[in-house]
């Protein structure tokens, strides 16, 4: 036992794969993890916590964010948020599943895809500066292979938005770097999870590595660029893909 009070992780897109990896890393090394979704708290999950540390925000709606942010800050007894991990993000697809180009892609997606994946990090972070800056924290934002090349499966809106995430990192190391507050990216590649396109496991046979990438592989990188180990990171997008960018 130990008066050490837990330290807190803010975390969107929590429900699978990446998500629930970070959630399970996290919680197994004592952080109290405040889940992000637009979806309710699913009543058969086994995880304690889970209903009071669980808010649902529909990130593509400006307004429903900015009032979950209050909600959110109302919820945390010391003030503080160790790491703010923006994962949530969207893929859109056409008709049949088909690759959405740049031709193609109705505007309106566009304009969604951009509020979840890009702007919503950011209104996060800023809403939760001065928790971050109490805490002398951290905020991980999760990018893609994608965001760097042209690939076979990820839309252009989906690419775009990463590549700008990418951007917005460096930006951020800057601005929050005077803070006390580290912000560092990670690119995923090809990772085994429920929503992995089809095709991909012909897509592993190119990689280096000859494998897909697991949940639990990310969210090892994740944990580590949160916590005191990386305390002089900042700034760094770190792929992770078994060499696929090489």
């Amino acid at each position: 036992m130990t008066d050490t009070p837990k330290k807190t992780l803010v975390l969107t897109g929590a429900s699978r794969g990446i998500g629930h990896a970070t959630v399970k890393q996290f919680s197994a090394a004592g952080w109290r993890v405040i889940t992000c979704s637009r979806h309710p708290f699913p009543e058969n999950c086994p995880w304690e916590a889970g209903p009071e540390d669980h808010l649902q925000i529909d990130l593509a709606n400006v307004d429903d964010l900015q009032r979950s942010l209050d909600d959110l800050k109302s919820r945390l007894t010391d003030g503080m948020v160790h790491a703010l991990v923006n994962n949530a993000g969207i893929s859109p697809k056409g008709p049949d599943g088909e690759r959405l180009d740049a031709i193609h892609t109705p505007m309106e997606t566009w304009r969604d895809v951009f509020q979840v994946n890009f702007f919503a990090p950011i209104m996060l972070a800023r809403g939760l500066v001065d928790e971050l800056t109490a805490a002398q924290g951290a905020i991980l934002n999760v990018t893609s292979i994608a965001g760097g090349r042209v690939h076979p499966f990820a839309g252009t809106a989906y690419a775009t938005s990463k590549a700008a995430m990418a951007a917005l990192t460096r930006e951020m190391a800057a601005d929050f770097g005077p803070l006390g507050v580290r912000v560092n990216a990670i690119a995923p590649g090809e990772i085994d999870t429920p929503i992995l396109s089809a095709g991909s496991e012909e897509l592993a046979k190119q990689i280096p590595l000859r494998r897909l990438g697991t949940p639990e592989e990310v969210a090892r990188t994740i944990y580590f660029l949160c916590t005191p180990q990386a305390s002089y990171v900042t700034g760094t997008e770190v792929h992770i893909n078994g060499g696929q960018h090489v």
